[in-house]
């Protein structure tokens, strides 16, 4: 005997079809994407013809020297920006010889906020193609907010290296880029901006309010320009606690 399905059965038949398309859909819609960055690349987008000069804050160590090490090999110029001279020179020195590409340096401390005219000074007059925030700090261990050593100069300066040091490089790189209609911004976050993280509280905050600030802009003010930014989700190479 052939079963028959109610009305109520049959609507819920279809919210089932629906719900379960969609999660298809986003699950092709993740691998592709997937496919296409890691395995694809992304081609010449990253490409001196958006522009000479490549600058990335913290570009000494870790993830920001391995951007500078990338965008000299694309063939950019580097605009290295850090805190220690030495190490400026000692990596702008090996790009030089391996890349074959010039270089400049500034030398600043981004938990002061009086560096900026420095840093105007120094990109003045040149074409970038691309700015990486990369330069960024985190606790030496996690810690509840109330029990963190210093806590008032803490504050200003996670705020100022994780937070000021972004809005006031795009400040000072986003009006070229816009005039020139091309440029690519790296925003490099972390997933601790993603969720709460009680331990690390300052740090996810920052990162969150990072997030929110490119969204924004690349959502609301450069939608009519060939213009590109980008916001990393990129967890900690050191890690603290995994993918925080």
């Amino acid at each position: 005997m052939e079963y028959t399905l109610q009305p109520a059965e049959r609507a819920l038949f279809w919210v089932g079809a629906l719900i379960t398309a969609s999660l298809a859909l986003w699950l092709l819609y993740k691998i592709i994407t997937g496919f296409r960055i890691w395995v694809l690349g992304n081609g010449d987008l990253l490409s001196p013809k958006l522009g000479k000069w490549a600058v990335v804050t913290g570009a000494t160590d870790g993830i920001g020297k391995s951007y500078a090490e990338e965008l000299a090999r694309r063939g950019f110029s580097m605009m290295l920006i850090s805190r220690s001279q030495e190490k400026l020179d000692d990596v702008a020195k090996s790009l030089e010889s391996t890349y074959k590409v010039e270089t400049k340096t500034i030398a600043v401390d981004y938990s002061h906020d009086d560096i900026y005219p420095k840093i105007e000074k120094g990109l003045a007059g040149l074409e970038i193609g691309v700015l990486v925030n990369n330069v960024g700090i985190s606790y030496s261990y996690p810690e509840f907010f109330l029990h963190i050593p210093d806590l008032e100069n803490f504050i200003t300066t996670m705020i100022n290296v994780n937070i000021t040091s972004v809005c006031q490089m795009t400040r000072l790189v986003l009006p070229r880029m816009e005039a020139r209609a091309k440029g690519v911004i790296l925003n490099i976050s972390s997933a601790s901006g993603m969720f709460p993280v009680p331990l690390l509280t300052i740090y996810s905050s920052t990162k969150a309010s990072v997030t929110s600030f490119f969204s924004d802009i690349s959502g609301r003010n450069c939608f009519r320009k060939l213009f590109k930014v980008a916001c990393i989700k990129q967890s900690k190479v050191k890690l603290v606690v995994p993918l925080f």
